[in-house]
């Protein structure tokens, strides 16, 4: 029996970066119907160090005290890390990855949680909003497009019934080996590292008791110089016992002829009791979509961008992706979207994860391989000593330098020639491309509550014509907009404008102390015209 099922976007790939797309598409009036094939959620905890960026989707999404809920970490536990020198009891280690220094940036704190609970929550949260129809069991068996809308035909893992998804637009968020990104024909930029990696999941409470050293700390990653820059990391699920570890291993490595015990304790540099919950492989590699679009069909998350599980950028990528194309569909789904808005979604994110491959992934690897090359303490203890420490001096620049920004975006009011990426520097200042950072308002609103879910004008003691002037260009082409009007000097100063247009996701559009160009014009470029 074949059945059809419509809505506005079909989405293949129900895990977080689809729920995540479903929600923030429901919450803006958009229906949407979600094809997943498992039904039970795995017990792998990946995807865990999620940055305050996350926070602010988890935020936008009403599900932020539900994650913190569902973590296993407390939160006054801590989430930074550790770099040490052949193994963790190593007299060499630095303080690494603490998210905490950028938090005044943002309108949320970070998360630390295994996938799998998020999705828990995730879960029940597409099962409380009426535009979400989300098929469990269900796989994508074909993909085709015309001019009227996406077509998806799939199949019922369990029964092998058929059914029909028609909608507007189709979106793959079906992880790194997506159906969707092959069928659509959409190429990919792949660095092969010719690299076997182990996950292994295990509890040891004596682990545990070892790292007491560490006080506070989640992640700990071990610079072997005979690896070539490709880490041991270590990573504590929860503060039970419970953790996850992965890292090179030969070629021809299986679960049954290879000491993973013996592999583990080197890396601590202490014989410790291990219970192995799980043994798995995968390949490393870094792969990047060539765009993140065909016709009507758009990719996200590990289909259009995959990498090793280095500094958590994949989730959190995966949730910007969604975030950013969600506002994108809502508005040209409303018609108030110009002829380009949409072709932006890949022409904002494609650029921000190859400079997140080869900026921060690419480098780690490149930067740790030459160091390992070059000093060693039983060589020329002097020499490494003095090294070691200026790595230790910038052992935080990984979280301090990651920013992605649009500022070469074609719907911002950038400068000429600025290029997107995902090196920067935080600062309050409101950047054209940039995120926008919290600042507190004279009146004592909150400022995120205040932006509401569309562009925003904040007005900072400014010209009432001005306000005026985009309430009425907004009003013209139907565009969801709020106008913030506040007196404060201190919010202006940090910002370095009286006036700053804000996007549906929290981005800078444009920022001045007075419009070069009128409200409707500056609007239509913000909006794709």
């Amino acid at each position: 029996m074949t059945e059809n099922f419509a809505s506005d976007v079909v989405i293949i790939g129900g895990g977080p970066v689809g729920l995540g797309l479903a929600i923030d598409l429901a919450q803006r009036g958009v229906t949407s119907q979600v094809i997943e094939r498992t039904t039970e959620l795995h017990r792998v905890p990946k995807g865990q160090n999620l940055t305050q960026r996350t926070g602010e989707h988890f935020r936008a999404w009403g599900i932020t005290q539900d994650v913190r809920a569902a973590s296993p970490i407390p939160r006054d536990f801590g989430n930074a890390g550790v770099v040490a020198y052949g193994d963790l009891m190593s007299d060499y280690h630095y303080d690494w990855f603490a998210r905490g220094a950028v938090s005044q940036f943002y309108f949320a704190e970070n998360e630390r949680l295994p996938q799998y609970e998020l999705e828990r929550v995730m879960r029940r949260r597409a099962d409380t909003l009426e535009n979400i129809s989300v098929h469990y069991g269900w796989k994508a068996t074909a993909v085709s497009q015309d001019d009227a809308g996406v077509t998806v035909a799939i199949e019922s893992v369990e029964t092998g019934e058929n059914k029909t998804v028609s909608a507007t637009f189709g979106a793959g968020c079906d992880g790194a080996r997506s159906f969707v990104r092959e069928a659509t024909g959409i190429e990919q930029d792949i660095d092969p590292h010719d690299r076997r990696m182990t996950l292994l999941v295990f509890k040891s409470m004596e682990l545990h008791d070892l790292l007491e050293r560490f006080a506070g700390k989640s992640i700990f990653n071990v610079l072997n110089p005979k690896l070539d820059g490709y880490w041991q990391f270590l990573g504590r699920v929860d503060i039970e016992g419970t953790w996850f570890y992965h890292a090179p291993v030969p070629q021809e490595t299986t679960a049954d002829n290879f000491d993973f015990e013996a592999y583990l304790h080197k890396a601590i540099g202490a014989e410790f009791k291990i219970e192995f919950d799980y043994i798995g492989f995968w390949d490393l590699r870094i792969a990047v979509a060539k765009t993140y679009q065909n016709g009507r069909i758009f990719i996200a998350g590990d289909a259009a961008h995959s990498h090793p599980p280095y500094g958590g950028y994949g989730v959190n990528n995966g949730f910007e992706d969604a975030r950013n194309l969600s506002w994108k569909l809502s508005g040209e789904l409303a018609g108030w979207a110009g002829d380009n808005l949409l072709a932006s979604y890949s022409l904002e994110r494609q650029p921000v994860f190859m400079s997140t491959s080869q900026d921060f992934i690419g480098r780690m690897i490149r930067d740790d391989k030459a160091f390992g090359d070059t000093y060693a303490p039983q060589r020329d203890k002097a020499a490494f000593e003095i090294a070691w420490a200026e790595r230790a001096a910038g052992g935080n620049a990984d979280v301090t330098q990651y920013l992605p920004h649009y500022a070469g975006s074609p719907v911002v009011w950038g400068e000429t020639g600025d290029h997107s990426g995902a090196v920067g520097a935080h600062m309050f200042k409101a950047r054209p491309g940039y995120h926008l950072a919290p600042q507190p308002l004279a009146s004592g609103v909150d400022l995120h509550t205040a932006l509401g879910t569309g562009y925003a004008l904040l007005s900072f003691d400014g010209d009432a014509a001005v306000a005026d002037a985009f309430r009425s260009a907004a009003a013209q082409r139907d565009l969801p907009f709020t106008v913030v009007i506040d007196a404060s000097h201190d919010a202006r100063e940090a910002y370095g404008a009286r006036y700053v247009l804000v996007r549906p996701d929290l981005f800078v559009a444009w920022a001045g102390d007075a419009p070069e160009h009128p409200a409707d014009v500056i609007l239509a470029k913000a909006c794709g015209d």
